[in-house]
């Protein structure tokens, strides 16, 4: 599948730039031919399920697996030729790997004992007061490992990354052990403090509120390939491909096999749902997409059903059975719609997208009509 980067210049001297990454365990395809850059002072969340190759990604950056084929420079030396120790790479798990029986002290300070530093005592101390007011930990200092809670831990474990000061740092899922609450704090935080540092930073994740509302680009990773690569308001509005459009959104995004009609496309039972878009490629056949809160409940001509109203919390979910589809709609918290009303849909018409039925991500549409109320 083509590797597709929208709205982003291409960055003509990025601080880290993969070319062509394959990485095989065996006859197993890890990674498959990615290119990405990061640029010098940059946010780049790497999106994707389970078993898209995140953390292989990051082990190869690092150092800690090799690559099969392809490579890795950083600052414009290829990052193959150094041991994961001369990379000056931080990288920081979702499992904190903590000594229990230390001090949040001894724990933040282990890496700059390291053979080799040459640090005195001073300095280290003043290294490790000086992230512990970062991560704002400075009154744990003394508390042994094993009585933090798991905010805490995760702290001191970012603290032992810093401390470093690294010329670039990779986050594997950090906050994926801590509960939702906390999640959302420390991505502030996380982010606040990437922004201090001045340091490059990849983030990987599968958690689609963190890359949406973390990152300064996103790459889109699936079975080891990058589907797609943008701001977050890029992969959200544009995206390439259903795959891409999939991670992103929730509800998730509404996907309906249409069929041209008459310069509409309709479902497979005749219901006509958008204008064929101009500038497309004349398919009979295609794959539309709409998100739920590009969709209303009023203002069409074709009855619906509402099947299902799921209340999030900040808003409601109608499940509706529309022209022998099943869609998600975005209402508002306080309608009152139960399930068995009878109502009349109605998509944006700007808002809608369009994919060939046999996508492979390298064509999107939008309809645009020039008269929005058609």
């Amino acid at each position: 599948m083509e590797q597709v980067e929208t709205g982003v210049t291409a960055m003509s001297d990025p601080f880290l730039r993969l070319s062509s990454v394959t990485k095989m365990f065996g006859a197993n395809v890890a990674l498959a031919g990615v290119d990405l850059t990061l640029g010098r002072d940059e946010l780049l969340i790497v999106l994707g399920p389970t078993g898209a190759g995140k953390t292989t990604l990051l082990r190869t950056i690092a150092g800690l697996e090799g690559v099969t084929s392809g490579t890795i420079a950083m600052a414009g030396t290829d990052l193959r030729r150094l041991l994961p120790a001369e990379r000056d790479v931080a990288l920081v798990f979702q499992n904190f790997s903590l000594y229990p029986d230390w001090s949040v002290r001894k724990n933040i300070e282990f890496p700059l004992r390291a053979p080799g530093r040459g640090l005195d005592p001073t300095t280290i101390r003043a290294r490790v007061d000086w992230a512990a007011g970062l991560l704002h930990i400075g009154h744990l200092l003394d508390r042994r490992a094993n009585r933090l809670s798991g905010g805490e831990m995760q702290r001191v474990a970012i603290g032992r990354a810093i401390v470093r000061r690294p010329r670039l740092f990779l986050l594997d899922e950090p906050l994926s052990n801590l509960d939702a609450k906390l999640r959302e704090l420390l991505r502030v935080e996380l982010v606040n403090l990437r922004r201090q540092l001045a340091t490059p930073m990849i983030y990987v994740t599968h958690d689609q509120a963190e890359g949406l509302s973390m990152g300064d680009r996103i790459a889109v990773l699936a079975g080891g390939r990058v589907l797609q690569t943008g701001t977050p308001a890029e992969i959200y509005e544009r995206p390439n491909s259903p795959e891409v459009a999939r991670q992103v959104g929730h509800p998730r995004i509404n996907l309906v096999s249409v069929t041209r009609q008459s310069g509409m496309y309709t479902t497979t039972r005749g219901l006509p749902l958008a204008p064929v878009p101009a500038g497309h490629n004349g398919a009979t056949h295609m794959l539309l997409g709409v998100r739920p809160e590009h969709v209303s409940l009023e203002g069409g001509n074709q009855p619906a059903t509402i099947e299902l109203v799921e209340d999030t919390g900040p808003a409601k979910v109608a499940a509706i059975r529309w022209g022998g589809e099943r869609m998600q709609v975005l209402i508002d918290k306080n309608a009152t719609h139960r399930p068995g009303d009878r109502v009349f849909p109605r998509l944006d018409p700007a808002r809608v997208l369009f994919w060939p039925s046999n996508s492979t991500g390298a064509e999107t549409w939008q309809s645009r009509p020039s008269n929005p109320n058609t």
